[in-house]
Formats: structure tokens, C-alpha cells, sequence
């Protein structure tokens, strides 16, 4: 990030020093999102045609969270979640195995995703947001519900869902 008193340029992708950091991936599509507060998206991931994600918030606030769904992993079914603001301009990667889902914080949110393969809706599938088991600690606030779609409503436990081998 660079900025004077004119504003600020940022660098969002350099290929090789995202290679240099170990994730060398090619990415095909591009895609962004623009949500309200206490909409939550996800868990969301392609059981073929798995997708590579590298995440960023541009304007406002999400929590974002990342879910492995690899079996042959040692941290199968755990979940990582970090605030991504548009302030901070960090970035999440979700590797390719992974089921991915944010809760915004602020009034609005700006989110933007590299995806590695395209959007195969036929192979989408969702796991439930608030599985007990994943015990994933979303930060909503006391006495409210988030905003879900049908689907993200109706995702699949853990238990039964389609994983990565």
C-alpha cells in the first residue's frame, strides 16, 4: 500500500510474490459481492472443480471464515476466521479442499475473490453455517439472526457432507 496526499495505490496480485509465498495458482475469474449488514454467506465450495480463493474486502467489514474439507487432513473440519476490512487491505487465501462463507460487521461490505477454476453451480454444495460441530465462533451480536439465503440456510452437516480425499 502506498499513500500520499493524494490517496493511495495498492497492489492486489503480483504473480511472483504470491509464488514466493507458496501459492502458485492460476486464477480465471474474478468475482465480487456487495452485501449489508448481518448477511451471511457460505459455507460454500465445488466438490469438482474445487476453487482456490484469494479473498479481500475493499470497502467496509466481514468476518471471513475458511473450513477444510480435505480427509486425509490433519486439520480436517476446522475452521479459520479473521476480520477483513477495507482499511487493512489484508487478504485471506482458501486453498482449493476448503469450504468458504463471511458474516458482514459493517452497514455494507465490498468483497472481492480470485477463484482458480469457474463457478460449476452443479457441483456447489453447502455446509451449514452453524453446524455445532464446527463450533465456528461467527461474531453476531446477542438476540440477532443473520440474513441467509435458502440454500445457505439448508446446508449440509458436516457429517454427511461430500468432502476432498
Amino acid at each position: 500500500v502506498f499513500g500520499d496526499s493524494r490517496g493511495q495505490f495498492i497492489e492486489t496480485w503480483q504473480k511472483q510474490r504470491y509464488q514466493d509465498a507458496g501459492v502458485e495458482m492460476d486464477f480465471v475469474q474474478d468475482n465480487q459481492s456487495i452485501s449489508s449488514r448481518g448477511v451471511l454467506r457460505g459455507l460454500h465450495y465445488q466438490i469438482q472443480h474445487p476453487q482456490g480463493k484469494l479473498v479481500r474486502v475493499t470497502q467496509g467489514a466481514v468476518w471471513d471464515v475458511a473450513v477444510d474439507l480435505r480427509k486425509d487432513s490433519p486439520t480436517f473440519g476446522h475452521s479459520f476466521g479473521m476480520e477483513l476490512n477495507g482499511d487493512s487491505h489484508e487478504q485471506l487465501w482458501v486453498p482449493p479442499g476448503f469450504a468458504h462463507g463471511f458474516y458482514v460487521l459493517s452497514e455494507t461490505a465490498e468483497f472481492h475473490y480470485k477463484c482458480t477454476d469457474y463457478y460449476a453451480p452443479e457441483h456447489e454444495r453447502t455446509l451449514l453455517w452453524n453446524d455445532p460441530q464446527l463450533n465456528i465462533q461467527w461474531p453476531i451480536p446477542d438476540g440477532e439472526t443473520p440474513i441467509v439465503s435458502d440454500k445457505d440456510a439448508k446446508g449440509t452437516l458436516l457429517d454427511t457432507a461430500e468432502a476432498f480425499f
